[in-house]
């Protein structure tokens, strides 16, 4: 999953940033609101992690800006305003939670869990299809219950394609969502990592559960 981190505070947005990268997500970074706005503006995120005090453009300002368009991507306040005013303010302007500094990495991490999974409407950590699982709080995936050694793109690949098992998924959906704003969206990332992927679940199921629609993209679906 792809998720923008917006703060001023460029070594606590690395920081932060780092963290929810090495928990497997793709993170983008913007140190102030304009930069911010230019981003939700021309990408698609999973999860807005926003900063209110900020330069260019107050963040209770960016996040009203953001929801005239998008109503749906969460997004959470990381804030220094402690008051209940701030915090009632910001849920009202369309935040989903809100969280005040300083905070633990441990409660960040779950809550970007929480809002994550809930915008997929899934509760469960663990994502499913047939022989084939995906647990979202240990990034650990098995067929038969064999686990299978997949690398950071691999995995996201497959949470996504089970996220959204019975639908078609676009080669610009897997970029959007599994990659960050650095990758070469002409390049052959996806096929590589997707042959990857197919080759280990076959080696342990004996079948491909994920099909290849010509001119569309790629569909997980448990065999009938």
């Amino acid at each position: 999953m792809r998720l923008l981190v917006v703060e001023d505070e460029v070594t606590l947005c690395k920081t932060i940033a780092k963290g929810l990268h090495l928990s497997g997500y793709e993170v983008d970074q913007a140190y102030d609101g304009l930069t911010a706005l230019d981003k939700v503006l021309a990408e698609s995120y999973d999860l807005v992690l926003l900063d209110l005090s900020l330069p260019q453009m107050d963040g209770m300002d960016l996040l009203s800006r953001f929801r005239e368009m998008d109503q749906t991507t969460p997004v959470l306040i990381l804030s220094a305003r402690s008051q209940i005013e701030d915090k009632v303010q910001g849920l009202d302007q369309g935040a989903n939670d809100y969280l005040t500094k300083p905070f633990s990495f441990d409660e960040l991490e779950a809550r970007v869990r929480s809002l994550t999974r809930r915008k997929f409407k899934q509760e469960d950590p663990l994502l499913t299809c047939g022989a084939l699982s995906f647990d979202t709080l240990s990034r650990t995936a098995k067929a038969r219950d064999q686990v299978l050694k997949l690398t950071r793109k691999e995995a996201g690949i497959l949470e996504y394609l089970l996220l959204h098992q019975g639908s078609i998924v676009s080669q610009e959906d897997l970029i959007s969502h599994i990659w960050d704003e650095n990758v070469d969206p002409f390049s052959n990332a996806i096929r590589v990592h997707m042959s990857s992927l197919r080759k280990k679940i076959r080696q342990v199921l004996q079948t491909d559960p994920i099909k290849n629609k010509v001119g569309q993209g790629y569909v997980l679906e448990e065999k009938q």
